[in-house]
């Protein structure tokens, strides 16, 4: 039995139909499109007690509690989202939605045409951060919100970014965590490497695979290994397995697993291949790809310019992929812009996945945020 004392408890995932077509970023009229999401905790009479939580690259609608109580594993941000916890769902009235182009519920390449009656596949259109943020813009308006919170790690922070770019009207409180307002040349140059390897399966088939006896799945897993590198750091891995052979003492001189790392890596990957999908993977990296705020606004200041959110900003010390300069350089903008914000450096040896390990340093700063942001609560 699972002690739910400290837990949203069951949830329910719902959908929301956009009937009409969405213009994306890349000139396509596109609809219509479903929205899956859940919320946690209730919206208050002055409908400004809404926050927004925001998923990284391979996340969905299911950010805390238990979808069924069969359940082995709680939301993917369930150590923050909850009764008393960083984002209390005592006080504030919590969205989760699945992303524009994902697998989870929401219209993505996997999701039925109804033009063709078939999956889109790669007649998906090409995506882009500000499309999402269009997309949860239509949700939130739904749901009757007049003032949010929006939060997010990794591609969170960018379409929380995003959003308090797009929204100054309604943001309120922005937080960013482990993020950037661009990906550097190697963050691009990884996500490449996890197409390639997609897309030279020879089960891809040009993305038209759902039908099919055999899926993308080894070249889908190997873009899961590649990127999982890049959650983790040095002193991470290190500490996890050295250099330590698996169930042996010694080498077996041949091609197959001979670390634990090696078979730490395969686990992950294997693990991803049935949740995910391949399609969805090569848009999503595109979308995050493609963000760049300042080539966007003319420079980053200028982007933040008709901002009217306080904003929070985290990094954490071991996380090279989106290190601590590029959540820098987001705060040195919105001083330069007149901005309300607030920087804290956490230390961890958990790399870029500190966002979602690191809950008790979190839990205390976002608090504190939360507190001093208006609009935010009842209190």
């Amino acid at each position: 039995m699972k002690d739910l004392k400290n837990s949203v408890g069951i949830v329910e995932t719902k959908y929301f139909d956009i009937t009409e077509k969405i213009h994306l970023e890349s000139g396509v009229e596109f609809g219509p499109i479903r929205v899956a999401y859940e919320t946690y905790g209730k919206l208050n009479d002055k409908k400004d007690n809404a926050i927004l939580l925001l998923h990284a690259l391979t996340g969905d609608a299911h950010a805390a509690g238990y979808n069924t109580p069969e359940d082995k594993k709680p939301g993917w941000w369930d150590d923050m989202v909850g009764p008393n916890k960083a984002f209390d769902t005592n006080k504030y009235f919590v969205i989760s939605s699945n992303m524009l182009g994902g697998c989870s519920g929401t219209t993505g390449p996997c999701s039925i045409n109804p033009e063709t009656g078939k999956p889109y596949g790669l007649s998906f259109p090409v995506i882009t951060i500000e499309d999402a943020v269009k997309v949860q813009k239509k949700l939130v308006d739904f749901l009757g919100v007049k003032k949010l919170i929006v939060a997010g790690g990794s591609m969170g922070g960018m379409q929380a970014l995003e959003w308090a770019i797009a929204h100054p009207d309604i943001v309120v409180g922005t937080i960013i965590i482990a993020s950037t307002s661009r990906l550097t040349a190697q963050g691009i140059a990884f996500n490449a490497v996890g197409r390639n390897a997609i897309l030279s399966d020879p089960d891809f088939n040009n993305g038209d695979y759902y039908d099919k006896e055999k899926q993308p799945e080894r070249g889908l897993a190997i873009a899961r290994m590649v990127g999982h590198i890049t959650y983790l750091c040095e002193e991470s891995m290190h500490n996890k397995f050295g250099r330590r052979f698996q169930d042996k003492d010694s080498p077996n001189f041949d091609f197959n697993i001979d670390f634990q790392v090696e078979s730490y890596l395969e686990h992950q990957g294997q693990v991803f291949v049935d949740r995910f999908d391949a399609n969805s993977y090569l848009y999503i990296t595109k979308a995050v790809d493609y963000f760049d705020l300042a080539k966007k606004h003319g420079s980053l200041k200028n982007a933040f310019e008709k901002t009217n959110s306080r904003f929070l900003v985290m990094s954490f010390t071991s996380d090279w992929l989106f290190p601590t300069f590029q959540s820098k350089e987001i705060v040195q903008a919105l001083i330069k812009a007149g901005r309300d914000v607030s920087f804290c450096e956490i230390e961890s040896p958990c790399g870029h996945d500190a966002f979602l390990l690191e809950f008790e340093t979190q839990t205390e700063i976002v608090k504190s945020f939360l507190s001093k942001t208006n609009g935010g609560s009842d209190d």
